[in-house]
């Protein structure tokens, strides 16, 4: 369940951001949107654990920083996956997105999947 809501914030992400950088970012609708949401969920299951293995001492040099180029490198990845139905312009717009993505991500995760200090008081 939590990963289904976790592939529909994703879509929703996706839309909004296709919304404010129409310029450099291409979405055919939210059923790609979607689509490309499970998508990436599936490459950050199969490939990043991989390419976080072959960049390990990059990772730890640059104290984790490295983690947003893997993130990016997985966007592009669905980008060319995907087609035409999503399409992002070059990889400082996917970073930009990968970094924005793991705040947003970090915030909603923080909201609804952890029960808040007053319940547990």
């Amino acid at each position: 369940m939590r990963w289904l809501i976790g592939c529909l914030i994703n879509a929703v992400l996706f839309t909004a951001l296709a919304g404010y950088f129409h310029e450099n970012f291409q979405l055919a609708g939210f059923a790609a949107a979607l689509e490309a949401s499970v998508l990436l969920s599936i490459l950050n299951v199969l490939v990043r654990p991989l390419l976080i293995l072959f960049t390990l001492p990059v990772t730890v040099l640059t104290m984790g920083l490295f983690l947003f180029v893997i993130n990016a490198v997985t966007l592009e990845l669905t980008d060319y996956l995907m087609g035409t139905a999503f399409e992002i312009q070059g990889f400082g717009m996917a970073l930009f997105f990968a970094v924005l993505m793991s705040f947003v991500n970090v915030i909603i995760q923080k909201t609804l999947f952890e029960p808040s200090r007053k319940a547990k008081d």
